[in-house]
Order: structure tokens, then C-alpha cells, then sequence
């Protein structure tokens, strides 16, 4: 299904693939998969992928990046994503400066 198109098994896969559950864990492999779904407007996918920027999994870390993907989740209701932003701040990364060069 994956291959097929459909987003939810996309972020599935990446989901198996970020944590090992079927396959071998591979980071990339998860970001491949999450990307596809991401394409398609995958809320959680947009979370997952800006999880791997914060944490460095399968991209370079990149709390930019990051922020994009969180951004875009929490805009469709995915709390997490919200609770992210926040964590992201409380470490200092500086959002307003960020929105700021947008």
C-alpha cells in the first residue's frame, strides 16, 4: 500500500522503520517514508520528520527544520507537534528570531 501511495501506510512504514519493528532500523529509510507521506499532507508524518531533524535521525539535526514540520502538524491539531515548539523554546532555540527571517 505503502508503494503504492496511500500516506497512512507511508508513515507507517516510516513509523517500522524508525523503530525497528519488521525491518532493520534505518533511520533514512523512515525519513524516505515519512517524506512520501509528508507529500500527501500527513499530519503525523510532518511530526515524525520534524522529530528526526530535532533528534538528527536520518538527516542532519536541524531545529529549523524541525520547526517547519512541528509547525505544519500543529496547524492541523496534532498536539504534539505544539508540545515540541515548546520544548524547542525551553532549550532556547529562539522562534520568534526564526519566524522572523521567514
Amino acid at each position: 500500500a505503502a508503494e503504492q501511495g496511500n500516506a497512512w501506510a507511508q508513515y507507517n512504514l516510516g513509523e517500522c522503520y524508525e523503530n525497528g519493528q519488521g525491518v532493520a532500523q534505518d533511520y533514512a529509510q523512515a525519513v524516505a517514508w515519512y517524506r512520501k507521506a509528508v507529500e500527501q499532507g500527513n499530519a503525523w508524518a510532518q511530526y515524525n520528520l520534524g522529530a528526526c531533524f530535532e533528534k538528527g535521525r536520518g538527516v542532519a539535526e536541524d531545529n529549523a527544520q524541525a520547526v517547519v514540520w512541528y509547525e505544519k502538524a500543529a496547524a492541523q491539531g496534532i498536539p504534539e507537534a505544539s508540545a515540541a515548539l515548546a520544548r524547542l523554546k525551553r532549550r532556547g532555540f529562539n522562534l520568534l528570531k526564526w519566524l522572523t527571517k521567514k
